[in-house]
């Protein structure tokens, strides 16, 4: 009769497991909640086993958080390290007899393993090591062991689903900043075209997002203006700086403006949006139609080159001042004017078109910009041959930031 009795017992506590485990899938397969899936199983922890105290600690990158606490006292989930105080438990352990044992409270700790490497630790108390036979507790401690990584893995799955849906919405959002980005960035087709003048250009943000900008307005029917500017550092911050930067150029680059005070207003813009800590490189020009002459001022910027045919003399376009941004005033401003007699083009870029990383150092590349101009094709030819040879859009691994380029052919008439 007592063998009977015994077998049904067995019975109804493996019926009771099957019936738990069965329970706690159903629940993760019905996608139920991190505090639905917790609340479950320290029912059957705390109600159905009679477990007086259990705690939950979960790694969380590098952090240990306490998931689930019934019983134990507060100061143990502000006090107990895991790392620090069990660094290479991976098997089941009773610590109740141990006279070093960190709690007194906790008699059992079962960790739960991926890849042999504990990523939680479940904490029991409350044994009672008096009483007759082997405690029902640790009868079920394989159970106990089963039931905590089914729902650690569950929520670790709930966790990387989260985080993958989070990242598609951070890649959605990221793509439309891209597309408004590009909005404000003039197209190839949008440039000036003319008798007298011909715009070409290219822009490849390194992401989604860049810093780079140029921008070509009409001023006039006699004059048109134009400019490159590379905001310091990388991404969002620097994208956001750049379309308030594009805003204030666009408002105050006006039919008569002066390219000086143009600059130091500018500088005041940087400086109010960046607070100190970004500035920004620009190169600024307009070239009047009837005198051929073009005006510019260099803040910064890598030195726009410009090739003569006619006499196959190349310059660099350095003068002018310090970048916006960098000062609270511009102590001085090189504005230079110089005559465009004949046929001739014009080259400006950004610096992700010059700096390049060569193993741990980074390179410049000022030679191979200088021999492409260098010679009598059309600008847009050049730009051609520039892209291609540094395989800007097949990807070359060397480059590592935003490369823009604004090519503009003065055909001398």
């Amino acid at each position: 009769m007592a063998d009977r009795s015994s077998s049904l017992k067995r019975l109804q506590i493996s019926n009771f497991k099957l019936n738990s485990l069965l329970e706690i899938t159903n629940a993760i397969n019905e996608n139920l909640s991190v505090d639905d899936l917790l609340k479950r199983y320290k029912k059957i922890l705390t109600e159905e086993l009679e477990i007086g105290k259990v705690i939950i600690f979960k790694l969380n990158g590098t952090i240990w958080d306490c998931i689930i606490n019934a019983g134990f006292p507060e100061t143990l989930t502000r006090s107990f390290n895991p790392t620090v105080q069990l660094p290479s438990l991976t098997e089941i352990t009773f610590i109740s007899g141990n006279p070093n044992r960190f709690s007194d409270d906790v008699d059992i700790i079962i960790p739960v393993n991926h890849k042999d490497i504990p990523v939680a630790y479940v904490l029991i108390g409350d044994i009672d090591e008096e009483a007759e036979g082997i405690s029902p507790i640790i009868k079920h401690l394989r159970f106990i062991q089963t039931l905590s990584n089914i729902i650690i893995v569950a929520i670790e799955n709930i966790r990387l689903y989260n985080e993958s849906l989070l990242q598609v919405a951070i890649k959605r959002e990221m793509e439309l900043a891209s597309r408004m980005q590009t909005m404000l960035i003039p197209s190839h087709n949008k440039l000036p075209w003319n008798t007298k003048i011909h715009f070409n250009a290219f822009y490849h943000p390194h992401y989604d997002v860049g810093g780079d900008y140029y921008d070509v307005i009409e001023l006039s029917k006699e004059e048109v203006g134009f400019c490159i500017a590379d905001v310091s550092g990388k991404g969002i911050s620097a994208a956001i700086l750049m379309s308030n930067f594009q805003a204030n150029l666009r408002a105050l680059f006006i039919q008569g403006v002066d390219l000086s005070t143009l600059v130091e207003l500018l500088n005041e813009r940087v400086l109010s949006s960046a607070n100190g800590e970004k500035f920004i490189t620009l190169f600024i020009a307009k070239y009047n139609y009837i005198s051929r002459s073009l005006e510019y001022i260099n803040a910064g910027h890598n030195p726009p080159l410009l090739f003569d045919k006619n006499t196959s003399s190349l310059s660099l376009l350095e003068s002018g001042c310090v970048g916006m941004g960098m000062l609270d005033e511009i102590p001085v401003i090189n504005k230079k004017s110089i005559p465009i007699a004949g046929p001739s083009k014009l080259l400006l870029y950004t610096d992700g078109l010059v700096e390049l990383i060569e193993g741990d150092d980074v390179g410049y590349g000022y030679k191979f910009i200088e021999e492409e101009i260098s010679n009598g094709k059309f600008i847009e030819q050049n730009m051609e041959d520039i892209i291609v040879q540094q395989k800007i859009e097949t990807g070359n691994a060397a480059i590592f930031d935003d490369i823009s380029i604004l090519g503009i052919e003065f055909t001398g008439e």
